[in-house]
C-alpha cells in the first residue's frame, strides 16, 4: 500500500497509569479519522480528544483497568481504512476502532471486525444500511444516521410547504443512502421528488451540479452529502442566487464547525436535525465547554460527543465482561445494559441491529442578532423521542433480527 497513514499513539500520563499486579485488563482504542481532509472539523482530532476525554472520566486505573489511545489518518480511503485497521488487530494490540468517517469505509470495515472478532463503533458514518443489510454483531451505530436525519428534516420542510425536491448528492455510499432515505419521507408526506444529480466526494467547484438543481424549478433543493461537501454546495448556491430566487436549501447533515464555517449569516434560519448540542442543558454544557477549552475553542460536533459517549459504554462492558477479546460478547453487554443514562445523548439504548436509540433534536440556526456568542447557534424546535427518531427495528432487514 503507496498511501502513508499517521498513527499517534495518545498515553494520558495518570489517567492510564496503573500500579504493576495481576488481573488488569489492557484495553486499546484506535480512533480511526479524517486528519486532514474534508471531514477532520466533524472528527479529526477532536475525536482523539473526545475518546481521551472518555477514558480520563472513566477512571480506568480505579477499575484495575488500563487503556491506551491510539489514532490514524483514514484519508476518507476504505482500502486505506481497512489497512490500517488490520494492521491494528494482527499486530498492535487494537481492541476497537471508533469515529470511522464515511459510510463507504464503515461498511467495508463490517466483514474484518466480523472476521476479527473486534468492535467496531460508528459514530461519524451515517448510511442507515450500517444497521441494515450490513449490519454485523460487532458493531454499534452510534450518534445519528441517514434515515433520522431524513426524517427529521425532511418531514419538518415537506409539512411545511416544501412539496417539491432535487437532491444535489455525494456519489458513494453516505450520498446514496441518504437520497434514498429522504426521497422516501418526502413521499411519504405528501411531496415528490423531481429529479436528482449526484458529485464526486470531495468536489471544489459545484457550479454545474448547482445550476441544475436550479433549473429543476423545485421548491427545496436537498443537500445529500457532507462537511467540505455541504459548506461549498451553500457558499457557491448563494453566488448563483438560489435562496434569492425562491428556493430553499435543505442541508440532511450539517455540523455545528459547518455553521461556524459558514457564518450565522449565511446559514441564518436553516433546518437541520443533529444527535448533539452542546447548549442543550446543563450536561452537555458541561462537556461542551470542557471540550472546547482542549480543543481551540472549537466546540464538540455530534460526532465528536458520539466518540465520547460511545467509548464510555464500551469501556463499562469491558469491565463488566472482564476482557476486550471477545468482541460479540461486549457488543452484547453493551446492548444487555438496557438504557443507558448517557451525558451527552439522554438515555440510550443499543438494539440488537446495533442502532443506538435515542432523542434527536431538530434545530434552526439563529439569525446573527439571536446569538449571544460563539457557537451559540441553535434554537431547538422539537426534541424527536428516540421511539419516533430511528427506523424501526423490523424495516431495517437486519440479517441479526429473527
Amino acid at each position: 500500500m503507496k498511501a502513508k497513514a499517521v498513527m499517534v499513539a495518545c498515553t494520558l500520563l495518570g489517567a492510564f497509569a496503573l500500579p504493576a499486579g495481576a488481573g488488569e485488563i489492557d484495553v486499546k482504542i484506535g480512533v480511526l479519522a479524517d486528519m486532514s481532509g474534508l471531514y477532520s472539523d466533524i472528527g479529526g482530532q477532536g475525536a482523539v480528544l473526545a475518546a481521551q476525554m472518555a477514558v480520563e472520566d472513566f477512571k480506568p486505573a480505579e477499575k484495575g483497568m488500563k487503556v491506551e489511545v491510539v489514532s490514524a489518518d483514514s484519508q476518507n480511503k476504505p482500502d486505506v481504512a481497512v489497512a490500517i485497521a488490520r494492521k491494528w488487530f494482527d499486530t498492535d494490540g487494537v481492541d476497537v476502532l471508533v469515529d470511522l468517517p464515511t459510510s463507504a469505509i464503515s461498511l467495508a470495515m463490517g466483514p474484518l471486525i466480523t472476521e476479527k472478532n473486534k468492535v467496531a463503533l460508528f459514530t461519524a458514518s451515517a448510511s442507515s444500511d450500517l444497521t441494515g443489510k450490513g449490519c454485523t454483531p460487532n458493531g454499534v451505530h452510534w450518534t445519528y444516521d441517514t434515515w433520522a436525519l431524513s426524517h427529521g428534516t425532511g418531514s419538518a420542510i415537506t409539512k411545511n410547504g416544501g412539496k417539491t425536491w432535487y437532491f444535489m448528492t455525494a456519489d458513494y455510499a453516505f450520498g446514496q443512502a441518504m437520497e434514498r432515505d429522504a426521497s422516501a419521507v418526502v413521499v411519504e408526506n405528501g411531496g415528490k421528488v423531481l429529479g436528482s444529480v449526484r458529485h464526486p466526494l470531495d468536489s471544489k467547484d459545484l457550479s454545474s451540479f448547482i445550476l441544475q438543481a436550479q433549473a429543476s424549478k423545485a421548491q427545496v433543493i436537498g443537500l445529500a452529502n457532507g462537511g467540505g461537501d455541504t459548506i461549498n454546495s451553500i457558499k457557491q448556491s448563494a453566488e448563483f442566487g438560489v435562496v434569492q430566487g425562491g428556493q430553499k436549501l435543505a442541508g440532511m447533515l450539517l455540523f455545528i464547525s459547518d455553521i461556524h464555517s459558514l457564518g450565522l449569516k449565511t446559514a441564518q434560519g436553516l433546518t437541520l436535525t443533529t444527535g448533539f448540542y452542546w447548549d442543550y442543558n446543563a450536561k452537555t454544557r458541561a462537556f461542551g465547554e470542557r471540550f472546547a477549552k482542549r480543543n481551540g475553542g472549537r466546540y464538540p460536533t455530534m460526532t465528536q460527543a458520539g466518540t465520547y459517549s460511545a467509548t464510555l459504554a464500551y469501556l463499562d462492558a469491558v469491565k463488566r465482561v472482564g476482557s476486550p477479546d471477545d468482541g460479540r460478547a461486549v457488543v452484547k453487554s453493551m446492548r444487555d445494559a438496557g438504557p443507558i443514562d448517557d451525558p451527552l445523548f439522554g438515555p440510550t439504548t443499543i438494539r440488537i441491529d446495533g442502532r443506538a436509540v435515542h432523542d434527536m433534536l431538530l434545530v434552526e440556526v439563529k439569525k446573527p442578532e439571536e446569538s449571544k456568542g460563539p457557537y451559540d447557534y441553535y434554537k431547538v424546535v422539537s426534541v424527536i423521542p428516540a421511539k419516533d427518531a430511528f427506523r424501526p427495528l423490523a424495516d431495517g432487514k437486519c440479517p441479526l433480527v429473527q
